[in-house]
């Protein structure tokens, strides 16, 4: 993977946060290249990573081996439509853009090899997780490539069925939503439970990150986890008791489908 030639079109957070975590693996900036129409953008990324800067599309994908689709799912179609006369057999064309189907970037690009991407926020600080999917055209070696480009940003899943996306999208592309509203709403309790709102966050925040510790490092399910630090009769029984009784699990499982029902919606939409 180390000659494998990557040209980012769009250079905004997320292409800034595959390109530094890249970086930071070793990859050498004559390998990356990215294009952005803003200039501000362009200095940016050129300052802080060295690497080859464009204005033009075409100028920045010419000789790559993967070309990642970093724009708004509003322009992809013509971004796409635009780059369509310039790619070149067997060019791999990586789209982390939410909602646009495989089906329909083919339509605007030709029958080119692409892997979809679904990557999440805390991809930022490279601790994020991408659902991957790739279409019948995507060789082993692009599939390696592009495994290869998302883990710069944290954790790689590949998914068999592009509906499965929808599902992705819905726990882990909007998943970190989910978690700022438990520590809104857990800091809003402390606070009514008398503590200061500077000492219930520091409590919140601390705690779901010590759990996430154990729950990724830990050998037993979130499940058995949670068992273990419910005893009986005791204070976090009491809560959790309460959760369920106010239908905590169908709550959530009600609000994964909206996600995934929305995401189709918005792939249907975005893909005329």
């Amino acid at each position: 993977m180390s000659t494998t030639r990557i040209a980012f079109i769009g250079a905004g957070n997320m292409a800034a946060s595959l390109i530094g975590g890249m970086r930071a693996q070793g990859v050498e900036a004559s390998r990356l290249r990215a294009s952005d129409p803003g200039a501000e953008t362009r200095a940016r990324i050129q300052a802080e990573q060295g690497i080859e800067v464009f204005e033009d599309n075409a100028q920045a994908i010419a000789g790559a081996d993967v070309i990642v689709l970093a724009v708004k799912p509003q322009v992809m179609k013509a971004v796409c439509q635009s780059l369509q006369p310039e790619l070149k057999p067997g060019q791999l064309v990586v789209s982390i853009a939410a909602g646009i189907t495989c089906q329909s970037l083919q339509g605007w690009l030709g029958d080119c090899p692409v892997v979809r991407c679904m990557p999440n926020t805390p991809s930022l600080l490279r601790q994020g997780v991408s659902g991957l999917y790739a279409t019948a055209e995507v060789s082993d070696v692009q599939r390696q490539q592009a495994e290869h480009l998302l883990s710069a940003v944290g954790t790689v899943v590949w998914v068999e069925e592009e509906r499965q996306i929808d599902a992705v999208t819905a726990v882990s592309g909007s998943g970190p939503a989910y978690f700022f509203l438990m520590i809104e709403a857990m800091t809003a309790a402390g606070e009514k439970l008398g503590l200061s709102r500077e000492t219930a966050s520091q409590l919140t925040l601390q705690t779901a990150l010590g759990a996430a510790h154990m729950a990724v490092a830990s050998d037993v399910d979130a499940a058995e986890l949670r068992r273990r630090v419910t005893s009986p009769a005791g204070t976090t029984e009491a809560a959790i008791r309460s959760f369920q009784d106010n239908g905590f699990e169908a709550l959530v499982e009600q609000a994964l489908h909206a996600a995934a029902h929305r995401s189709a919606e918005l792939a249907e939409q975005l893909g005329k």
